[in-house]
């Protein structure tokens, strides 16, 4: 007797996730990848222009990525996308352009922000050059890694007649939704991490991160700073947690400051323990952190990094501190400056990567990042 043959099942059409169709609109007056709230994955890459790269061949590029950009945080496939299957799930997939000294020199006409230029020197420094500086910026963030991956390996296909890669640095937070939205990330100490943030959508926000000179082709857009901070976690293995959360001042478990009992409370600064000791040292993180103008504040969008170990360590890890203000010199300086005197944790932590960029203001469709500097 003959076994009739299986009959293929009839096919179903597939409903993705939700969370992996989302798309982050990439046209508006500010770029996207700023105000967004931050995806699990993002990857900062530094391009050098060639030398032969005039204002002309830069704007082309600008042209060129700037339609990759949108057309991939679309989910759609890039021109000459040669893995077009790999972009159809932006998950809310960003890419953001920055701009360093060298492009902004192409168009001495439009002076650029006084701030755009390497960092002062501080103390804690131990700077790797491989880590710092570069021409144009690639910020590329979604909550999915093998969607990053494609889209900057097309932007930076489409690149590399006018740029070479100077460094590339990935990091990553929670997947997405493990948490509830908003939680404020942890870094790998453990240690709840940026909870004093301006909210998007405020007039804070907009105060403190956008470029507001209307005279200034970086109008709309913002500046950027990127410190890569080594974290030496098997010293920190050696810690007890009330060493670390007197480091910090705040507990470890909830972020609470030691004067308070929730991540958000309002820390005392003037609160004395029994002894007549303040509870919130002089040396703790967060009261280094907060310097007494309000506009000398910052929006910090990080992320960490965790490479491989060698030699007799356990870790090669950090944290990408990303930093977003209008104002490079008056925002982010100051508080640095105060955490370079006297904060604790650098005793566990060291800047070895850093870089300034201005991120120019976003577009509308049918033109292009960067046209406020490099058009006419």
């Amino acid at each position: 007797m003959r076994r009739a043959s299986a009959v293929p099942a009839p096919a179903v059409p597939r409903e993705e996730p939700a969370e992996a169709s989302a798309v982050v609109d990439f046209y508006g007056e500010h770029q996207a990848g700023i105000a967004t709230e931050p995806q699990a994955h993002c990857t900062f890459v530094a391009l050098d222009l060639r030398e032969d790269v005039d204002r002309a061949g830069m704007a082309r590029l600008m042209r060129i990525l700037t339609d990759d950009a949108a057309r991939l945080t679309a989910g759609s496939a890039a021109l000459a996308d040669s893995e077009p299957e790999l972009a159809v799930l932006p998950a809310r997939l960003t890419v953001t352009f920055g701009f360093g000294p060298r492009v902004a020199a192409l168009v001495p006409e439009k002076p650029s922000p006084e701030w755009l230029g390497p960092l002062p020197a501080f103390s804690v420094d131990r700077l790797d050059p491989h880590y710092g500086d570069g021409d144009v910026l690639l910020q590329v963030a979604s909550d999915d890694p093998l969607t990053l991956a494609h889209a900057l390996r097309m932007l930076l296909k489409d690149a590399r007649s006018f740029a070479t890669v100077r460094w590339h640095q990935p990091g990553f937070r929670r997947a997405r939704g493990s948490e509830k939205p908003g939680t404020t990330m942890r870094n790998l100490f453990g240690q709840i991490d940026g909870t004093v943030n301006p909210v998007p959508g405020t007039r804070d926000f907009d105060d403190l991160v956008w470029i507001a000179d209307r005279s200034s082709w970086a109008h709309g857009g913002t500046g950027f700073v990127l410190r890569r901070i080594g974290m030496d976690l098997d010293k920190w293995d050696r810690l007890d947690r009330e060493g670390r959360e007197q480091s910090v001042g705040r507990t470890l478990d909830s972020g609470a400051p030691l004067t308070g009992s929730r991540e958000h409370d309002e820390p005392d600064f003037a609160a004395k323990n029994a002894v007549g000791f303040p509870v919130i040292a002089e040396f703790a993180h967060i009261r280094r952190a907060r310097l007494a103008d309000p506009s000398q504040r910052i929006f910090r969008r990080g992320y960490n990094y965790d490479e491989p170990p060698f030699g007799t360590g356990v870790s090669h890890s950090g944290l990408l501190f990303a930093s977003f203000q209008a104002d490079v010199t008056h925002q982010f300086v100051p508080i640095q400056r105060s955490l370079d005197e006297l904060d604790l944790l650098n005793e566990w932590l060291v800047p070895v990567g850093s870089a300034v960029f201005v991120i120019p203001p976003g577009c509308a469709p049918g033109g292009y990042i960067g046209e406020t500097l490099l058009g006419a």
